[in-house]
């Protein structure tokens, strides 16, 4: 075996193969087809190697064998130590007119791992995060709780105003013909709430009940359903009734119902509100923090990505999101849509978030290895620990699915990553 560094990321290997380690491949080959095999006069399966070859020529099998000697060296180049191989084999060579003669050399390159070249990483400079919470914040979250306490009652006079909620009924027409989903009775919609198209909530202010209005509308351009979008519409709709939210009253028996564990009175409430809302400010300025850290290492770091890694964290990203259609029953293009995306935006923040993981994952871990970063024998057990927890599984068992490298390499970035935020000085 000989490899050649031919860049920062790309590797060429050159392996010999021999007449015993071909004679393997071929036979391996004729196993994977030899019960499919059908020649006149022999049963299925019944095949030998030598009425194979002689009946579809000696060279039938070169195509699959040479496949599985490639697959053969492959595994030897994941085995150097020098590279972490991060491609299938590219740009493989050799000569047909050597194969089946003797020895002959096989050649293919692979993208690997590149080396970073990091900049300054200790001591990043960032924007400190305000995580103080004001009277005013207090208030304005047990005003959310007071209007979700709240309950609707019939409004006693007057026209229907924003703010209000209405009972109706509608049905919607295109060219004066109704349309499949256009109708519903004694539908309730607080209006203003923009859980209609523009237009249509608007299109009711004024009404008294009893009334009856036509709605003229235009549904947007992307609008989900095709046969709807873009096209002007007109929705009849009778208006019911009006309601009308008439609010909860701050005292000890509304705190009181909300069952919050500890909190009973008024003044116990907002002193658990606020301690909520620091520690949910205090959690996001971690997150925030850590963002800009990474990204300013990330910035003055250098490294020259093989696109092989961009392809695959794009690959994962998709499949995430493919796997997260289907637990709504979705296929990844109605999914992208109700996400409010098509098909081109969908795929720049596919490309988007793969740049930013593997570079920052780069980026992480050559810290890691620069600072010495490792796992102690208790660190381990703990892990394994938490990964036996996590999925039910006895220790044994894990460590069949992943090594002791994998695990001391996924401690080592954590510590790399804590200590980047530890060393930034927030300003």
């Amino acid at each position: 075996m000989k490899f050649e560094k031919l860049s920062s990321n790309r590797v060429k290997f050159t392996f010999t193969v021999t007449p015993h380690e071909f004679e393997h491949a071929l036979e391996h080959a004729f196993h994977h087809i030899k019960d499919d095999i059908e020649i006149k006069g022999f049963r299925k399966g019944h095949v030998t190697r030598a009425i194979y070859e002689k009946k579809f020529g000696a060279n039938a099998l070169y195509p699959d064998a040479l496949n599985h000697a490639i697959g053969h060296k492959f595994d030897d180049a994941l085995a150097v130590k020098e590279f972490t191989i991060v491609s299938d084999p590219s740009n493989i060579d050799f000569n047909w007119d050597l194969v089946g003669k003797g020895d002959f050399d096989i050649s293919f390159e692979v993208a690997i791992k590149p080396e970073v070249t990091l900049g300054d990483y200790k001591g990043i400079e960032v924007a400190k995060v305000d995580t103080t919470v004001s009277t005013e914040e207090v208030k304005a979250e047990i005003d959310s709780l007071l209007k979700r306490g709240a309950s609707l009652e019939p409004k006693a006079e007057g026209a229907l105003e924003t703010g209000d909620t209405a009972i109706f009924d509608f049905e919607g027409f295109l060219d004066g013909v109704p349309f499949e989903g256009g109708k519903a009775e004694n539908f309730s919609l607080e209006i203003g709430s923009g859980q209609f198209i523009p237009g249509f909530e608007e299109g009711m202010i004024g009404l008294l009940p009893g009334e009856e209005r036509d709605v003229n509308v235009t549904f947007p351009e992307q609008y989900g359903a095709e046969h709807l979008a873009g096209k002007p519409a007109v929705f009849k709709v009778k208006l019911h009734e009006i309601k009308v939210s008439k609010g909860a009253e701050l005292n000890d028996e509304f705190v009181q119902s909300l069952n919050r564990e500890g909190v009973s009175t008024v003044a116990e409430l907002e002193a658990a509100i606020a301690n909520d809302m620091i520690e949910a400010k205090e959690k996001d300025a971690k997150s925030q923090l850590t963002e800009s850290v990474v990204e300013k290492v990330v910035a003055n770091a250098s490294v020259d990505v093989p696109q092989e890694m961009f392809d695959q964290e794009v690959a994962n990203f998709k499949k995430n999101i493919e796997n997260q259609a289907k637990q709504y029953q979705l296929d990844l293009q109605t999914y992208i849509q109700l996400s409010g995306l098509d098909e081109a935006s969908f795929e720049a923040q596919a490309q988007e978030q793969a740049q930013r993981r593997v570079l920052q994952s780069l980026v992480i871990e050559a810290v890691a290895k620069k600072e010495g970063f490792g796992a102690t024998v208790d660190e381990l057990s703990a892990r394994y620990a938490e990964l036996a927890q996590l999925y039910k599984m006895p220790v044994d068992e894990i460590k069949k699915y992943i090594t002791d490298d994998l695990v001391t390499n996924d401690i080592a970035f954590e510590k790399a990553l804590n200590f980047l935020v530890e060393s930034a000085v927030q300003k």
